[in-house]
């Protein structure tokens, strides 16, 4: 498996880069079909006196879906290691369910008559929750803003192109990255959907309705 190891405001020195090579092959024994490992080293320092940290994010490619974990601490080895642990589980938990689906076929469907899912443990998202995703309850920093106005909230942004799948693979894959929802298109709908975690092992999903625009509101 090839490794490949990239800094951003920080120097990776020799015995980061043995210390990475120790780590791989604990991840190859679980993901022999992986085919590069990348890893990124972030140093971060804090104008509001905070103490200054490292976080390491790994990137697991090859046959199959994308892994992804992270990890922040003030010593970038230890951070390593959280990252490691992280991506060893998720890999770890992806083979367990292949090997509980093949045993257990879970035969998810939708009927189109209710618009419910059934053989699947998601349930529809609450009304407290459509409304919080529709009104936006989190600020947003304005880019245009002047550099010394200091915000804690930082928006990162990201763009990716879409896939249709099923709402159990967006499950999945939400495990595979370690994030606590996912963005997919509903292969049985075409609606643009995100699956999100709950409390445990339960899980939600929120899907768009296609509607008409403003402009053809009013024109109507």
């Amino acid at each position: 498996m090839d490794t490949n190891i990239v800094g951003v405001g920080v120097g990776i020195t020799d015995r980061f880069r043995t210390v990475v090579e120790e780590k791989v092959s604990r991840i190859e024994h679980l993901a022999p079909r992986a085919q590069t490992l990348e890893v990124k080293v972030t140093h971060r320092s804090y104008r509001n006196g905070r103490m200054e940290d490292d976080t390491v994010e790994l990137t697991l490619d090859g046959k199959g879906p994308v892994v992804r974990a992270e990890a922040t601490d003030a010593d970038k080895f230890a951070a390593l290691d959280l990252a490691v642990d992280k991506i060893s589980e998720q890999v770890r938990r992806a083979k367990d369910k292949r090997v509980d689906a093949r045993n257990h076929p879970r035969g998810a469907r939708f009927e189109k008559g209710t618009g419910e899912l059934a053989g699947i443990d998601v349930e529809p998202a609450s009304v407290e929750v459509l409304r919080a995703v529709a009104t936006g309850e989190v600020p947003v920093q304005d880019s245009d803003v002047d550099e010394a106005e200091y915000s804690p909230v930082v928006i990162r942004q990201k763009e990716f192109g879409a896939e249709w799948m099923t709402v159990e693979d967006a499950v999945d894959r939400m495990e595979l990255v370690g994030h606590d929802f996912f963005l997919f298109i509903d292969a049985r709908t075409d609606h643009p959907s995100v699956v999100y975690r709950r409390k445990g092992w339960d899980y939600g999903v929120i899907a768009l309705a296609a509607q008409a625009s403003p402009a053809e509101q009013i024109a109507s």
